[in-house]
């Protein structure tokens, strides 16, 4: 691993962060919205098998985990940081606050609704997403290349419409 998580380490804090999305994804589904038709349709082109249960949550700034080891880990990798505009946790996305009229990050993390459900699941996604990220490195993870070609494609064929 090119991250200073070693492999036990990345072993442990698996089930952490997959507790952790798991519960943050409820609070999304209880307190967001739903989407928009215009998204439903997109989230539709963007391969979502479910995209009616797609909750968006707008925050002032993504929340990062409370659990000390899961904490350090995610701010030792920058996984989550102030910056961080957007995180989908399966079926919950957070939106931060500033980006809310901005469908081309929509659409993209609805490429990682898609994800997650062609995968399974919490574990199987932050699994394969994570140690990518942490090997490869965030923007040339194959996941994130995926997502962002085909957030590239889809506004691209929607512009032209």
């Amino acid at each position: 691993m090119n991250s200073t998580i070693t492999p036990e380490q990345f072993e442990r804090l698996l089930p952490l962060a997959c507790g952790w999305a798991a519960a943050q994804e409820q609070r999304i589904l209880a307190t967001g919205g739903a989407l928009s038709d215009t998204l439903l349709a997109e989230a539709g082109l963007v391969g979502v098998a479910a995209p009616e249960r797609v909750r968006l949550l707008y925050v002032p700034e993504i929340p990062i985990p409370g659990n000390p080891a899961l904490r350090a880990a995610t701010q030792e990798t920058q996984f989550l940081s102030p910056l961080t505009r957007g995180l989908t946790l399966r079926y919950g996305i957070f939106i931060r606050s500033d980006c809310r009229f901005d469908r081309t990050m929509v659409i993209h993390e609805l490429g990682h609704t898609a994800q997650y459900e062609r995968l399974g699941g919490f574990e199987p996604f932050l699994r394969r997403y994570l140690f990518e990220c942490l090997t490869i490195g965030y923007p040339e993870a194959p996941m994130e290349q995926e997502v962002i070609a085909l957030t590239a494609r889809i506004c691209g064929s929607l512009k032209q419409a």
